[in-house]
């Protein structure tokens, strides 16, 4: 996938605190200030070292903080989050792909010593054992802490401080035929994009301020499927990939198959610079709250963003990540991949919103292993993650709120 909910944003920092600063309900205050901040932290004597990846010990516990083990694997009443199945799967997909002439280019390249193919096939099917064999988070923990080390990314900061976002695949109506209902066409990738002359056409030259020019220059005829609403494709080009509902009853998938040579634009940084909304406290919600109630703006602000996104039917095939292999939901991260080790096993920390029974939003600081399986088109250096949540409104209702600092770590076995 290409590009991302986050980047629709590009939020500061002074957002994170308003964010995450505030008390959400049910979080848990730790047991101490060393507990909840400074040992997920790199090691002093290990920061400036001009290196990407710091290896260390496994985190150890606090007494009174379990927020450091994935409980959910041992929770399989709890249906808000995927299971242990669901990792095990992701697993096998990273497993599939480090076979591939892919993996083997990509690691032949990769710059970190240590950090071989080899070594990440050995830790991820090891793992994958004490998965299957752990009875319980603790347990899976302690042997962790015996059988692996930590390969921590240094961050934005040389502490470890990354900025996590999150992502999610819309459900949308759609129609294979343009209708007056269904006007707002995504399009497939042209069969002679590699010799469009660059600069390439802008967003704006492709299909017009109101985005339904497309069909007067050089999209003609490459329309995919049509929307309703403006915001859709453009929504659908942001993330990556859409399931669809079509107008005859059936169900399918679109993914990324490429995109034009302009960086993303934020149309939320946008509206803050016209002061439209103040940038402070800016959330998704808010951003399509906004437009619901001002709809012809779409046509000012939807155009400022240069870039542009193709699409290919996947037939229900599920959303895809940068490595070729289906995402799994809450199981799935998105990369540098310049940086990171692609298809890892990771252990991400960091709080997270998610819905309470009364349609709320939570915010927990939680752990995670995932396997790092995507990039996109903001997500670059060391300092940033981007983690998928599934499909539908409530993943994007959580992906619209997720915003905070945490921590990023690979799991490798010991030498």
């Amino acid at each position: 996938m290409k590009y991302r909910l986050e980047t629709i944003l590009s939020l500061p920092i002074i957002m994170l605190i308003f964010l995450v600063g505030m008390q959400p309900l049910g979080y848990r205050e730790l047991s101490s200030p060393g507990c909840r901040v400074k040992k997920w932290e790199i090691p002093e004597s290990l920061q400036n070292t001009q290196r990407v990846l710091i290896q260390r010990s496994p985190v150890s516990c606090c007494q009174d903080d379990l927020s450091c083990l994935d409980q959910v694997l041992y929770q399989p009443e709890n249906n808000q989050l995927a299971d242990k199945q669901a990792l095990i799967t992701s697993i096998d997909r990273s497993l599939q792909y480090l076979q591939t002439s892919r993996a083997i280019a990509a690691y032949q390249k990769y710059p970190v010593t240590g950090i071989t193919r080899d070594r990440i096939i050995k830790s991820l099917t090891r793992f994958r054992q004490l998965l299957l064999t752990s009875q319980s988070a603790q347990e899976l923990h302690q042997a962790i802490e015996r059988e692996f080390v930590y390969y921590q990314s240094v961050g934005k900061d040389e502490k470890g401080t990354v900025l996590f976002t999150a992502y999610y695949e819309p459900l949308y109506q759609a129609s294979r035929s343009p209708t007056a209902e269904f006007r707002y066409p995504v399009y497939r990738l042209p069969a002679d994009f590699n010799s469009w002359p660059q600069p390439h056409p802008t967003r704006l030259e492709l299909e017009g301020a109101d985005g339904l020019q497309g069909a007067s220059g050089k999209l003609r005829g490459l329309e995919l499927f049509w929307f309703r609403d403006r915001l859709e494709p453009y929504m659908i080009q942001i993330q990556g990939s859409a399931q669809l509902q079509l107008t005859d009853g059936t169900k399918t998938t679109i993914g990324y198959a490429g995109n034009t040579a302009y960086n993303y634009k934020s149309i939320g940084r946008e509206l803050a610079n016209d002061g439209k909304l103040p940038l402070q406290g800016m959330t998704m919600p808010i951003i399509l709250d906004y437009f619901q109630q001002h709809p012809p703006e779409l046509n000012i602000y939807i155009p400022r963003d240069p870039s542009f996104v193709f699409f290919q039917e996947n037939h229900g095939a599920p959303a895809q990540g940068s490595i070729n292999v289906p995402l799994t939901p809450e199981r799935s991260i998105a990369t540098d991949k310049s940086l990171m080790p692609p298809g890892a096993l990771g252990l991400i920390r960091a709080a997270f919103p998610f819905a309470t029974s009364n349609g709320e939003m939570e915010h927990q600081i939680v752990s995670r292993y995932v396997l790092d399986q995507d990039t996109g088109g903001a997500i670059k250096g060391a300092g940033r993650v981007d983690y998928f949540l599934g499909t539908g409104k409530v993943a994007g209702d959580r992906a619209g709120v997720t915003v905070s600092n945490g921590q990023l770590y690979y799991l490798l076995l010991k030498p």
